[in-house]
């Protein structure tokens, strides 16, 4: 990356915050976090690149909480300028951010995700419903008796004799993934509960419940493949009895390859992710730091870049890679939060 002496000055301005000790700005955006809106935002980027006069963003691939520790750092052209994530800033990183000087944060709604499981066309068509996906995935399951046991689950006819006698073999992100977090939140929660003992476990005992249905098993069933999305894809081809664990985009640019599990009857699809019929649907975000605009170049135009409707427009480029775009009415809200760099307040935030 070419780095940009500017004068001796032991000094730097940014947007009215003055840092101590920085004597060298950087002439590229720098943005970091999740694996799911990488394509998204490199398309963007590289729009950028070629239309605004500026130098191409760097982007890097480093997984939603990965990306948010690194944005979260400090503010400075030493730290990132954005970060991609494929589920919402929680609080205690919105707080981690204001601890660490990073004070105006503007958040992009990107569009819409789904979770999806695929599989190769060349295995068995799967279909399950979200208990037993659980029953697959989970650390422990409700035993004979009702209480939480070791997951003896070894094949997918182990969970049901309908489902076909292979190995367990999903292939999934890290914990350090928004998409992980996601698949527990949207898929593998909603699956707990329709396991009868793990609802009355809930009512019981919130905490355990939500222990239960947060841990997923360590004994091979489950791979974590790490951040790469496209390194699962190969996988999945390689391997036509394995499942991997991705968004939607992924399932979408391999649809020539792959095959979407279907989830209580309904299918991983454009239609029914931007409908919420399908329950693994999720909004994706990028985080920017309002403090950089000015001082990196070309921020504010990757702001307006990113929410244009060229971009983002239901005919619009990120669209044709597999984004399931806002309504209209949600879009331009978005759109004119994010062109005039409105700082986002913690306040909504959840952990």
């Amino acid at each position: 990356m070419k780095i940009a002496t500017l004068a001796s000055i032991g000094v730097l301005a940014i947007a009215g915050s003055v840092f101590a000790g920085t004597a060298e700005a950087r002439d590229q955006i720098r943005i970091v976090g999740s694996s799911t809106v990488y394509p998204f935002t490199t398309a963007v980027a590289e729009q950028l690149g070629k239309t605004a006069g500026i130098k191409t963003p760097v982007v890097e691939s480093t997984g939603t909480g990965g990306g948010m520790k690194l944005f979260c750092a400090g503010v400075g052209v030493e730290h990132p300028d954005a970060t991609n994530a494929s589920r919402r800033m929680k609080k205690g990183e919105f707080e981690q951010c204001e601890k660490n000087g990073v004070k105006e944060i503007v958040e992009i709604t990107v569009g819409y995700d789904g979770i999806s499981m695929a599989q190769s066309k060349e295995g068995a068509a799967m279909k399950l419903t979200l208990a037993q996906l659980f029953l697959a995935l989970a650390k422990q399951v409700p035993g004979p008796d009702g209480k939480l046991i070791p997951n003896p689950n070894k094949n997918w006819s182990d969970i049901d004799k309908s489902l076909p006698n292979l190995k367990i073999e999903v292939l999934g992100p890290p914990p350090t993934s928004g998409t992980r977090d996601a698949l527990v939140e949207l898929l593998l929660e909603p699956g707990a509960e329709q396991i009868p003992a793990m609802k009355e476990m809930k009512k019981a005992d919130r905490k355990a419940f939500d222990t239960a249905f947060k841990s997923i098993r360590e004994d091979g069933a489950y791979v974590e493949a790490g951040e790469n999305d496209n390194l699962i894809v190969q996988k999945l081809v390689g391997n036509k009895n394995a499942f991997g664990v991705f968004g939607y985009s992924f399932l979408e640019e391999n649809a020539a390859k792959l095959r979407g599990v279907n989830f209580d009857g309904v299918e991983p699809t454009y239609d029914n992710i931007a409908s919420g019929k399908y329950k693994g649907s999720r909004l994706l975000y990028v985080y920017l730091k309002k403090q950089h605009n000015g001082v990196v170049p070309g921020i504010d135009k990757f702001a307006a870049e990113y929410v244009s409707a060229r971009a983002v427009g239901e005919d619009g480029y990120l669209a044709k890679k597999g984004l399931v775009t806002l309504p209209k009415k949600m879009a331009d809200d978005v759109r004119k939060s994010v062109t005039s760099l409105t700082a986002m307040s913690g306040e909504p935030l959840t952990n």
